[in-house]
């Protein structure tokens, strides 16, 4: 396994982060336990989830994915050695079974993460991140930015708020998530000003089908030492391949909740074709050069895998083995010339 910094931090997190948000819909508990011993016996030290999860939000749901990590941490007795991510999430409609409130208040900041403590079983989180904009603006697939009036600037007050909950001892740190260049400056601006804790990293989509944070965000990673979490890597897994090799099921993601379509477009469809057989003329397969792709990228802290199988876990793992030649990212990025994001 190979290791980064998180941020300007002495943290070190794998280069593989394990992705948790289909335990509770998708995996039961005894699977996900057993992910999650595969996974840190593989030397993965990274862990991320969040409130909302599992995904999609549910009432029915709600916390399930936390509940399940909380008991594997509690059985397995040891802590420390985990790097422990979740988040707090933000007003939306898919959210009001979560708290009345949903504005990032320092007291729902405070209370969201006694929350997330409780059902993970641990007294404090390595990083806690605010899962998306208050403010409407381009993330979750929203292609043209649409400005409305009406948001009234409320990072400052976000950062004092997430600036407490490190005092306090509860998160060693904090990052962002879904956030857009401007406003990944403004929480920097808040913290250099005022004398509050830094952001050490941004949770955004990054895969083949979306490299818009080549756009703006990853010269600010590199140069603001707030690395990238990249999500999504697999593209819901349609970057597997399975899709065009006829190999998914009714219970591939894609297929099972078919209101997410952000990757279900012609253009998603064939720019994936053409990446597989890329991935086949060298010899690998397309989930393991896709997410090598991902990895070896100056600007991103770690690769957030998920997996539906201990199959597809352990290729996904095994990819940190993969290094991507510069005759195969050639190939890759002449495909990405002729079919540019088909899934921001």
């Amino acid at each position: 396994m190979e290791y980064r910094k998180l941020g300007n931090t002495d943290i070190d997190v794998s280069a593989i982060c394990l992705g948790t948000m289909t335990y509770g819909e998708q995996n039961t508990e005894a699977e996900a336990h057993e992910q999650l011993n595969y996974a840190v016996e593989q030397g993965v030290n990274f862990i991320d989830t969040a409130e909302l999860y599992p995904v999609p939000a549910r009432a029915e749901t709600s916390g399930r994915t936390e509940q399940y990590i909380g008991t594997w941490i509690e059985k397995r007795a040891k802590r420390d050695d985990i790097i422990l991510a979740t988040k707090i999430c933000g007003p939306g409609p898919y959210t009001d079974h979560i708290r009345t409130d949903l504005d990032y208040t320092a007291a729902n900041i405070m209370s969201a993460l006694e929350g997330n403590l409780k059902r993970l079983r641990t007294d404090y989180v390595d990083l806690y991140q605010v899962h998306w904009p208050a403010r409407s603006t381009n993330f979750f697939g929203k292609r043209g930015y649409y400005h409305r009036d009406g948001w009234e600037d409320n990072i400052a007050s976000v950062m004092e708020g997430l600036d407490l909950i490190v005092k306090s001892g509860k998160a060693r740190h904090v990052g962002i998530s879904n956030e857009t260049p401007w406003g990944m400056s403004q929480y920097l601006r808040s913290s250099e000003r005022s004398g509050l804790t830094k952001i050490q990293s941004v949770q955004n989509p990054y895969n083949l089908l979306n490299r818009t944070y080549e756009v703006g965000m990853a010269e600010m990673s590199i140069r603001e030492e707030a690395g990238l979490l990249a999500y999504s890597p697999m593209a819901f897994g349609l970057l597997s391949g399975k899709y065009h090799k006829n190999e998914d099921t009714p219970k591939s993601r894609i297929n099972l909740f078919e209101r997410m379509s952000r990757y279900k477009s012609d253009q998603c469809h064939l720019a994936t074709a053409k990446y597989l057989e890329i991935a086949e003329k060298h010899g690998m397969s397309l989930a393991q050069m896709s997410l090598a792709f991902v990895t070896q990228q100056r600007f991103v802290t770690a690769n957030i895998i998920g997996a539906t199988t201990m199959a597809q876990l352990k290729e996904n793992i095994d990819s940190i083995n993969i290094k991507l030649e510069k005759d195969v990212i050639k190939e890759i990025n002449a495909i990405h010339e002729a079919i540019p994001n088909p899934a921001p």
